[in-house]
């Protein structure tokens, strides 16, 4: 079976189904569809890239602990003060 005849829509057969939809939608009620449709693909893909933000911040807050611990594993030195004034100390 060849899968090419259902995706290979001519110029006729795109011309016969805009009529069509005309027809039985009328042309005050197309921009409305239209816009309806952008919105839900707006939407869509907000929501898509909302899920992967999430699954990435996920990933990224497990990860954040194994690199902590290797960071906490090396000794810190203390901070020393240094004075300074005008009169220096007698010894």
């Amino acid at each position: 079976m060849n899968t090419m005849f259902a995706w290979g829509i001519g110029g006729t057969e795109l011309i016969l189904i805009l009529v069509v939809v005309l027809v039985l939608f009328g042309a005050k009620k197309i921009p409305e569809l239209a816009k309806g449709l952008g919105t839900g693909i707006k939407e869509f893909k907000k929501a898509t890239r909302e899920v992967t933000d999430e699954i990435q911040n996920a990933s990224d807050d497990k990860a954040q602990p194994q690199n902590k611990s290797v960071t906490t594993s090396t000794p810190s030195q203390p901070a020393q003060t240094v004075s300074q004034s005008s009169n220096p100390p007698k010894a």
